[in-house]
């Protein structure tokens, strides 16, 4: 499995790269949204983008359709990882295709569980 963490602080890329990695899956990582295009175009296939709204040069919201509007990512999870914590927000990512929705702060074990609930990781007995 391999994912893509998106996020311009390189201290929550890290964490998620951490993470990620525990969990078995390869990771790469982009700083914001542009950057991250550029990764899923030159990487080949990624299982789980794991992406941040607030962003330079292209946030999270615009990578989450400029991604969902190729349909080489279609199968590709997406989930948002941010401080933006209003309904709205939420509805809004859901309803333009992000899978999952990710609230810092949050812990190893918050991102574990999404992971499972999506069918990326085995459940934890």
């Amino acid at each position: 499995m391999r994912a893509l963490v998106v996020d311009d602080s390189s201290t929550m890329r890290s964490i998620l790269r951490l993470t990620l990695r525990g969990a078995g899956f390869e990771v790469l990582e982009a700083s914001n949204g542009v950057e991250a295009l550029d990764r899923l175009d030159k990487s080949g296939t990624v299982d789980l983008v794991l992406v941040d709204w607030n962003m330079p040069e292209m946030n999270g919201y615009e990578f989450l359709c400029a991604a969902r509007a190729n349909h080489a990512y279609d199968r590709t999870m997406i989930v948002m990882v941010t401080t933006e914590t209003e309904i709205v927000q939420v509805k809004v990512a859901l309803e333009h295709g992000a899978n999952e929705y990710i609230m810092k702060p949050f812990t190893k074990d918050a991102v574990i569980e999404k992971l499972e609930l999506m069918g990326l990781l085995p459940q934890r007995v």
